[in-house]
This record gives C-alpha cells, sequence and structure tokens, in this order.
C-alpha cells in the first residue's frame, strides 16, 4: 500500500518546516532537538520521548527557545501519529535507540523501546500524510564482530555472523523495519545512518568509561582495530540529512584507525589483559565494564569505509585518532599516568599473568 499524497505543491528539496525528534531524554537526542530549533530553515521542533529530560538535558531544551514543543508520549501508542498530524510533521529523526540496558528493565525493556518503539513509530509514518523524509539511527555493531570479517565493511557487506549482543541484534531489527518502510512509502526519503562509537569531551558512555577506568581490562593476545566518532560531526551529518536530501544508507566514523593498545596508552591508562573465556563470563554477568557487543569489538575490531558518506554529504569528520584525541585531553592532566609508569605496570601485569599460567600448568601436570 503507497503512503498518503502530500498537498499543496511544496518542494520536496526544500528543507523540511516542521521537524519530529525522538529519544529527547538521551544525549543526542536533546541536543540535535535543540541544533535544528536553532536553524533558520527550521520553522518547528516537535521533542519527543517516552520520559522527560531532567538535568542538564532539560536546561538545553528549554533553551531552544519557542520552536521547540516538548511532548512526553510513549511510542508505542497512538498519541505519536496524533501529534505527527496535528503538527503537520515533515521529517522525523529517530534518535530514540538504547545502546545498551540499564538499571530499569534490563535487555526485555531496552528491546521493546528499540524493536518495538520503532515498528510503531514506523506504523504511524506510513500514515502520516505530510511526511517526506525519515532519518533512522543505526550502528556499525549491525555488521556484526567474527573471525571472517572482511578488512573493511562497505555499506553492502552483509554480516558475517549473527552478533551475539543485544544492540547489534536490535540494529539489524531496526533496518528491516525500515527497508519494509522504504517499499510501503517510496515518496519517503529514509536515511540509516551506522554510526561508530561516539567520542568527545561531552560523551559519557561505557565506552568512555571504559578508556577512562585505571586500569582497562583487555583480551589476552588481541589488539583490534578500531575506529570512533566524534559526537560533534554526528551531529552535522545528522543536521545536513534532516535539511538535505541524502537517502540511503551510510557508513558514520573517523578515518584512520587506532589499535586497542594504542588508544589505552593514550588515554594514559594500563591494560590488564583477560582471557577471553574470562571475560566473556563478566560481560554476560555485566561485571566487566563493556557489553557483549563491545567485548566481540575489542576481539575482532571493525573497520568501515565512508567513501560514500563523503562523496554524498561532501562532508569528513575529523579522524579517528583526533576525536580520541580531544577526548583525552579533555580529561584531567592528573588522571593520565607517566608513560613509564604505564610500562612498568604493565610489565608486572603481565608477569604476575604468566606466574598464575604457570603455576596452573605446573598443578595439572602433578594431578596427572
Amino acid at each position: 500500500m503507497s503512503g498518503p499524497e502530500r498537498s499543496g505543491g511544496a518542494d520536496v528539496n526544500a528543507p523540511p518546516s516542521v521537524v519530529l525528534v525522538t529519544g529527547v531524554s538521551r544525549y543526542l537526542g536533546a541536543h540535535l532537538a535543540a541544533r535544528l530549533a536553532a536553524d533558520e530553515r527550521v520553522r518547528r521542533v516537535v521533542a519527543l520521548d517516552t520520559s522527560a529530560p531532567v538535568g542538564a538535558l532539560a536546561e538545553v531544551l528549554s533553551a531552544a527557545g519557542p520552536k521547540l514543543d516538548l511532548h512526553q508520549i510513549d511510542l508505542r501508542t497512538p498519541g505519536v501519529l496524533r501529534v505527527m498530524v496535528d503538527a503537520r510533521v515533515e521529517a522525523v529523526a529517530h534518535l530514540a535507540v538504547a545502546t545498551a540496558t540499564d538499571q530499569h528493565g534490563g535487555r526485555a525493556a531496552m528491546k521493546e523501546l528499540n524493536v518495538i518503539g520503532t515498528m510503531q513509530l514506523l506504523a504511524a509514518c506510513q500514515q502520516a500524510p505530510r511526511l517526506r523524509k525519515l532519518i533512522v539511527r543505526s550502528s556499525t555493531a549491525a555488521y556484526g564482530a567474527s573471525f571472517r570479517d572482511p578488512a573493511i565493511f562497505t555499506e553492502d557487506t552483509e554480516p558475517r555472523e549473527v552478533p551475539r549482543g543485544g544492540f547489534a541484534k536490535d540494529v539489524l531489527d531496526i533496518e528491516g523495519y525500515v527497508r519494509g518502510f522504504r517499499r510501503r512509502r517510496p515518496d519517503v526519503a529514509a536515511t540509516v545512518l551506522r554510526f561508530a562509537p561516539f567520542i568527545g569531551s561531552a560523551v559519557d558512555t561505557r565506552l568512555t568509561r571504559y578508556f577512562a577506568q585505571p586500569v582497562v581490562t583487555t583480551v589476552f593476545g588481541r589488539d583490534p582495530r578500531l575506529q570512533f566518532l566524534h559526537v560533534d560531526d554526528a551531529f552535522e551529518v545528522l543536521v545536513r540529512s534532516v535539511t538535505e536530501e541524502h537517502p540511503g544508507t551510510y557508513n558514520v566514523a573517523g578515518g584512520g584507525t587506532l589499535t586497542l593498545s594504542q588508544a589505552v596508552r593514550r588515554a594514559g591508562r594500563v591494560t590488564m589483559p583477560i582471557l577471553e573465556p574470562g571475560l566473556n563470563v563478566l560481560a554476560g554477568l555485566g561485571r566487566a565494564g563493556v557489553t557483549l557487543d563491545q567485548l566481540d569489538l575489542f576481539v575482532h575490531g571493525r573497520v568501515v569505509d565512508t567513501g560514500k558518506l563523503i562523496r554524498e554529504f561532501g562532508f569528513t569528520p575529523r579522524t579517528t585518532a583526533e576525536a580520541f584525541g580531544e577526548f583525552v585531553r579533555s580529561r584531567r592532566e592528573r588522571e593520565l599516568l607517566p608513560a613509564d609508569t604505564i610500562r612498568s605496570v604493565e610489565q608486572a601485569l603481565l608477569d604476575g599473568f604468566r606466574r598464575t599460567r604457570a603455576a596452573r600448568a605446573a598443578l595439572e601436570s602433578g594431578d596427572e
């Protein structure tokens, strides 16, 4: 079934005058809504989330002025469609995608928000008569991470293994729903943005907290290649996706790579290698400081090609090294350990690990 026809003969290449942003109780959604409200090309921003923004995010939205209209509505209810129709929404930026479980409901609540919430939102979008643009947050986690991976992923690369982590599984489901929406509403330009992990001075995620630990657990014998994306570059791509015409799926990441060991050293931290099975158990119990998605990334790494983004958007994000360097500089100097100290502590940890393995092997041979 095709979607409703738009009335008024509006210029489809003009920036949308009314934009709905989901997920505004989180950093990405709140700041995008505020940036769009500050854009003179946008007449009105409808900011929507299941829970009301609090603290600094509430202040960000309050400072956005009268162009921003905040609604506390569950994506899984009919209220979303009513808001879209009443506000005459022309573009939707869907950022209400949780990247990890929290204390409220665990994995079940995360999947309900990500998968069911997206499905219901797209059902409302299908019926929105003036909608002409949809932007959906996704992740490079959609490619998974395994020993069979190619050196570089392009947007056409299929996952070689089914991801273990909940977030990666959710983004695959989300992208599947978007493909179905594209078939039902070919008149709507749908953009899927596969973001690399965010980094930056203002970012507070499991990943940034991982690199802020005094001693960083890593997988013994593994040193994967990583890519990061500065969050300000993510905002630039999001704003351009809303105000310009860029249908399709895009990898969004900083150019170049850092190995995990390079990143840890630049963060002024010390690594503590752990055998993969042990770290798997800790991650599964939520005690490793990383999710299963991130653990697989720290075993196999992931590098994506961003040529399509650069060509189509005319924008090049800052490199992975530059983005990570800004994150490191934002940390207070007293938190960083001198390079000599890092090397000596790492060597002591490695020597202790080797002694433990040798003692265990000696015990096992004695039992025989």
